[in-house]
């Protein structure tokens, strides 16, 4: 069954990691048959001062404002089964972890918790406080999946794009999604490639 998808773009730094996802997906459109993004005023903001560029409007996809509570996902009734938060600012995570539903993001958080589908959250900070950490716990209790971005490097990555599509793998891993990725302890020569290039 095809899926559907929404991605929120809060304003922790990241947003290669965004970019690459959509990306990603917008690869693979025989895996999904919606696909909606929410991205954030703080989010615009980091997007252009990280990646100097204003593509985030360019994308041939479903954009909602953060206050659009009309949005199909923002009820449990328009069938979103997965969001992915990318990255996930503590601020974000704190108002999920205690159920303020203030925005679109948290709202659509709190739909997909208590649907009982899969959100993960894509958390960035470093170092973390206890707030955090408990933060974390509850959302993971809650039925939520952290992933902190924290690329890996036993693929060998040679450019910042190969070290963040190690992240962005993974969370698309984690969606259930099929991607040509690196596998660990198969050959990998030509994934291993790929991620050089």
């Amino acid at each position: 069954m095809k899926r559907k998808i929404v991605i929120a773009v809060t304003g922790a730094s990241g947003s290669l990691y965004a970019r690459q996802l959509v990306d990603k997906l917008l690869a693979i459109p025989e895996q999904w048959n919606a696909l909606a993004l929410v991205i954030t005023d703080n989010a615009k903001t980091v997007w252009k001062t990280e990646l100097g560029d204003d593509s985030f409007n360019k994308y041939s996809v479903n954009i909602y404002g953060k206050n659009d509570f009309n949005a199909p996902f923002a009820s449990g009734s328009g069938q979103f089964d997965t969001m992915i938060i990318i990255p996930c600012s503590m601020g974000t995570l704190g108002r999920i972890a205690t159920g303020v539903s203030n925005d679109l993001i948290t709202r659509a958080a709190d739909v997909i918790l208590k649907e009982r589908r899969k959100l993960i959250c894509v958390v960035r900070d470093t170092p973390y406080n206890l707030i955090h950490i408990r933060n974390m716990e509850t959302v993971t209790v809650a039925g939520g999946i952290i992933c902190p971005a924290t690329p890996s490097f036993y693929s060998r990555p040679q450019t910042i794009e190969a070290v963040a599509a190690t992240v962005v793998d993974r969370v698309l891993d984690l969606s259930g999604f099929t991607v040509a990725s690196f596998r660990w302890g198969t050959n990998n020569e030509s994934s291993s490639s790929d991620h050089t290039k």
